[in-house]
């Protein structure tokens, strides 16, 4: 999966969660949500594929693991206990999402680490990050590989609803005001 299909399907799931759960009243602010869909991506990209390329050499290390998802909610927690700030629980289970996406339980090394191991499993492609990202990138809106097309197109779908929701209500609101 890739930017939009992280965004939008964790979007979609937030909206769904607060739909279900309406007393619980789920926040669903599009810029935490996107944020937090990203941050695994964030962390770990750069550090794995880049900084420690050479003795890692993966996408999926630290912030792809149970491990990071439970100390990031257990400090989103701390800090809605004590300032009443929502965006951390936003972010945390975002970014809890974003790992559940990528289906890490496939990679038990990654997803249990350190519990199994304190090696990362290094991924299979090859060549510096450069070439990584054009490889994603080409593999992402191309049909003959599904599982990374059709999330995104999804993902491009939700996200298209949720802007046209919002412009038009900010349309009616604004032809509130006018009148």
């Amino acid at each position: 999966m890739f930017i939009f299909g992280h965004i939008g399907i964790t979007l979609g799931i937030f909206y769904l969660l607060s739909r279900l759960f309406p007393k619980k009243n789920i926040p669903v602010d599009f810029k935490w949500i996107a944020f937090g869909a990203l941050l695994p991506d964030f962390i770990d990209k750069p550090l794995g594929r880049i900084v420690l390329a050479e003795t890692i050499g993966s996408g999926r290390i630290f912030a792809h693991t149970l491990i990071f998802a439970i100390l990031l909610g257990l400090g989103a927690y701390c800090i809605f206990y004590h300032k009443g700030w929502t965006a951390p629980l936003i972010i945390a289970g975002a970014s809890f999402c974003h790992v559940l996406e990528d289906q890490m339980w496939n990679s038990p090394r990654a997803f249990l680490w350190p519990f199994l191991g304190w090696e990362f499993p290094r991924d299979t492609f090859s060549g510096g990050f450069i070439e990584y990202l054009i490889g994603i990138l080409n593999r992402s809106y191309d049909p003959a590989y599904s599982g990374v097309f059709i999330p995104e197109i999804i993902g491009i779908g939700i996200i298209l609803l949720f802007a046209g929701n919002h412009i038009r209500s900010k349309m009616k609101e604004n032809h509130r005001t006018a009148s």
